[in-house]
């Protein structure tokens, strides 16, 4: 263990964003994958089209609004199921192996923290849920700063809370664009490239490329 930091990206890093559908499957029908990547993506497209706007609304405003266009765009799925849906994403499983990597890490005297751009309850929600909360010293939100990744400004919300210089931070998301943001800001970076996706970003490397966290405990 070589850093005194190790801050995690949560959704799609921690948490499985596609939990929540598939948690309701049978209800959904075929096209329930269908629905989870749209609502995903969606989720994502309204946070950065509303930094660059300037136009702020917490990620679970934004989430309900992807959620509402993944069901208009896919009609053979149950719109009725909207409350379960949206009330499944407080509960989102953890990835196997998240429990005992984020152990290992905090047994290891590191510091260890969340930074993402989900709400504040989010994010706790979450957390407890998962039982991750005894692993960890901080969980920073995107809602402090009132934009979100990968503006600069929530990457320091770690290096000022902790007053440490960025290179000290190891930053893990399986997010490429999230790594990228974190790599010009100049954290250590590690891509969970959990679905194996091809390297986009060259300009930006991760530090690592990992399947899963489970890696980062034999690579430091």
């Amino acid at each position: 263990m070589h850093h005194a930091a190790y801050v995690f990206d949560a959704y799609g890093t921690l948490f499985d964003v596609h939990a929540a559908v598939r948690r309701h499957a049978d209800q959904i029908g075929p096209d329930g994958q269908l629905l989870s990547e749209i609502w995903r993506a969606k989720q994502l497209e309204y946070s950065w089209v509303r930094t660059l706007m300037g136009a702020y609304a917490d990620f679970w405003q934004l989430t309900e609004q992807a959620l509402d266009f993944a069901l208009r765009q896919v009609p053979s799925a149950d719109k009725g199921l909207r409350a379960k849906l949206l009330d499944a994403y407080w509960r989102l499983d953890c990835y196997p192996e998240v429990p005992a990597v984020l152990k290992a890490l905090k047994a290891s005297g590191a510091k260890l923290a969340i930074l993402s751009n989900g709400s504040p309850e989010m994010l706790e929600a979450a957390v407890k849920s998962a039982a991750l909360d005894q692993f960890l010293d901080d969980i920073y939100s995107v809602d402090a700063v009132k934009r979100f990744k990968a503006d600069p400004s929530v990457y320091d919300m770690v290096t000022t809370g902790w007053r440490l210089y960025p290179g000290a931070v190891s930053f893990q998301s399986s997010n490429r664009w999230d790594v990228a943001g974190a790599t010009k800001f100049g954290f250590r970076t590690v891509w969970i490239n959990r679905s194996n996706q091809p390297e986009e970003y060259r300009d930006f490397p991760p530090a690592l490329i990992l399947p899963s966290l489970e890696g980062l405990l034999a690579a430091g």
